[in-house]
């Protein structure tokens, strides 16, 4: 895979206008994300696959976990999506009772060029071929 394969353009919809943002919740600062823990979150094919439809779907500014439609019970989606933002991968801020997600583009890129571009060029193995 060439050098250029791995730059992609991730862009985040910018949020509404005038709107007052909450903090985002506890997560490493950028030097602080560390690769062994971004590739242990990564490696469940369901948050890959979040981090995936984040960077390739998005069309608001943050995304709450409804949007992603997965058929999980509520305390196992609170477990994937505290595994991907205690890693560095995404940002959670709190609006009311409900957490919206994003990427932390910026901050994955400026660590570790092409990771995004990796995982928005994932495929998740289907259930034929895991079993051949």
């Amino acid at each position: 895979m060439s050098d250029t394969a791995l730059v992609r353009d991730f862009r985040i919809p910018p949020p509404p206008p005038g709107a007052e943002l909450p903090e985002p919740l506890p997560e490493p600062a950028r030097d602080e994300i560390r690769l062994e823990a971004v590739m242990a979150a990564l490696s469940d094919p369901l948050r890959i696959g979040v981090v995936r439809k984040l960077l390739l779907e998005s069309v608001d500014f943050d995304h709450t976990c409804t949007w992603f439609e997965l058929d999980r019970p509520k305390s196992s989606l609170t477990h994937h999506f505290r595994a991907l933002r205690e890693a560095g991968l995404i940002r959670q801020r709190q609006y009311g009772p409900s957490r919206r997600n994003q990427v932390r583009i910026e901050d994955l890129e400026a660590r570790f060029p092409g990771l995004l571009a990796l995982i928005a060029d994932w495929s998740p193995v289907s259930e034929w071929s895991r079993h051949r």
